[in-house]
């Protein structure tokens, strides 16, 4: 079955994308969220229309993603938590703590765009997380887990 995506679906594709899918996954969970469209030749030719008008703007939001990458891995983010005894934080910190830092500091990231390597985090110290800005452009960054 062939839809095109009208959000990105993580393990199917980014938005606008045109996928091919299970039948069942596409008419039971696809169609009936609202995360896609089904591909008729007539939303086949808007697509193409479509991908044609967005493709010279692409490069514009390319180039201020590997941007924003750059700035990213020069940063210095601080994450503050809760500690305990022996450095042991109060509970994890996980990518929405991480994300608040990230905004805190002047980026604007969502948390379902940062991936870290070490998950869950207890203790303090420095971690690395995979950024997600574009389909096309990820960056690792670094911050650091600090006591309150």
């Amino acid at each position: 079955m062939d839809v095109i995506l009208k959000q990105d679906v993580e393990h199917v594709g980014d938005k606008n994308d045109l996928v091919t899918v299970k039948s069942g996954f596409g008419r039971n969970f696809l169609l009936p969220k609202g995360l896609a469209i089904l591909a008729t030749p007539s939303a086949k030719k808007m697509h193409a229309e479509n991908v044609k008008q967005r493709a010279h703007k692409e490069k514009a939001i390319i180039d201020e993603a590997q941007a924003i990458a750059d700035k990213l891995e020069k940063s210095n983010v601080k994450v503050i938590a809760k500690v305990g005894e022996n450095g042991k934080i109060f509970g994890s910190v996980t990518s929405v703590q991480v994300a608040e830092a990230f905004v805190s500091a002047g980026f604007s990231i969502e948390r379902k765009h940062i991936k870290i390597h070490n998950e869950p985090i207890k203790t303090t110290g420095k971690y690395k997380a995979t950024i997600k800005l574009h389909k096309e452009v990820m960056t690792e960054a670094e911050f650091e887990v600090a006591g309150e």
